[in-house]
């Protein structure tokens, strides 16, 4: 079991090491054949930071465990509303803009109908798979008309902004001057990486439900959900201690999107398969559940206080408990 676990660190750690170096390589790349910061921000960053999840998830679909796969995008996305958010809200209070609230978290709210729909119809499939991601462009295409018109900050723009604010690095100055050699080689190794981590981690997690007589979905939805969005965990808090709550807002309500437009989009598309039964039945209504909750507290007061946050937080802590059967 001690050999399981450390793969299955090793592989959460290739993962997010090559999704940060693909995402430094592919926005070098693209700012230096003239794309504009906005566009990079919102497709090349926002993208290739959700490359971890997408990594886990369609590798596990490939193999065979779609408990995995789905349960990391729900139990991700449960993750980013109720410990992520919950734990910005801790740190400091979350002023709540209303059109961020109701664009970008009714987004989030539909997509998690659309599953339900999706599970109850044709399953992730192809055609499902397709429509998702069609859906994450059209809002991509509105996030970008509406930065570039000034008319308020988007929640996938302003997950690029948490990415960028924790990680420097992603668009060093001069880079833009610089030559291709570098970034091209930082996308190729950071892809592989990816890829290799991607293995590693689906395996040790199949074999760790095995040895623990748990199911797939249950190790999906904990271990490789939370392992997945540790990103997302220090990039709110970084925000959050900045006292840019508007960002730390956005980065969890963006991801969200990212998390089921995109990369339930490509498992659709690449690795076709059922939503597994129990996911359908408690998880995805719990998420619902969840997302409609944490709306409700930002709307009320127009902001989230210490006390939501630590409501929320305990209903993560609720959630794992009763996932892992503890309770």
């Amino acid at each position: 079991m001690t050999t399981t676990i450390l793969l299955l660190l090793a592989g959460l750690a290739l993962l997010l090491l090559g999704g940060e170096l693909l995402v430094r390589g592919a926005s070098r790349l693209a700012e230096r054949f003239g794309l504009s910061p906005m566009l990079v921000g919102l497709v090349i960053v926002g993208l290739g930071t959700s490359t971890p999840e997408l990594a886990a998830s369609v590798q596990a679909s490939l193999a065979g465990s779609p408990g995995i796969a789905i349960g990391n995008i729900v139990g991700s996305n449960l993750a980013n509303i109720l410990l992520i958010l919950g734990t910005a809200a801790l740190i400091a209070p979350i002023a709540v803009g209303a059109n961020a609230l109701w664009r970008d978290g009714m987004v989030g709210v539909g997509g998690v109908l659309l599953l339900l729909l999706a599970g109850s119809t044709t399953g992730l499939s192809q055609l499902a798979g397709g429509a998702f991601l069609l859906i994450l462009a059209a809002y991509l295409a509105l996030a970008y008309r509406q930065e570039t018109a000034s008319a308020g900050a988007s929640a996938a723009g302003q997950r690029t902004a948490a990415a960028e604010h924790a990680d420097p690095g992603l668009h060093p100055e001069g880079s833009g001057t610089a030559g291709i050699a570098v970034p091209i080689l930082l996308f190729v190794v950071g892809t592989a990486i990816i890829v290799a981590g991607g293995y590693i981690l689906v395996d040790a997690a199949i074999d760790m439900a095995a040895r623990l007589g748990v199911s797939d979905e249950v190790i999906g939805l904990t271990v490789v959900a939370a392992g997945t969005s540790a990103p997302e965990l220090a990039t709110s808090a970084i925000a959050a201690f900045r006292k840019e709550s508007d960002i730390a807002l956005g980065n969890v309500l963006g991801s969200n999107i990212y998390n089921i437009f995109f990369i339930g989009g490509v498992t659709g598309l690449v690795a076709p398969g059922p939503i597994p039964g129990g996911i359908m039945t408690v998880d995805l209504w719990v998420l619902l559940a969840a997302s409609i909750v944490a709306i409700i507290f930002a709307y009320t007061g127009g902001r989230l206080g210490r006390r939501e946050g630590g409501l929320l937080v305990v209903g993560y802590v609720a959630f794992l408990a009763v996932t892992a059967g503890l309770v």
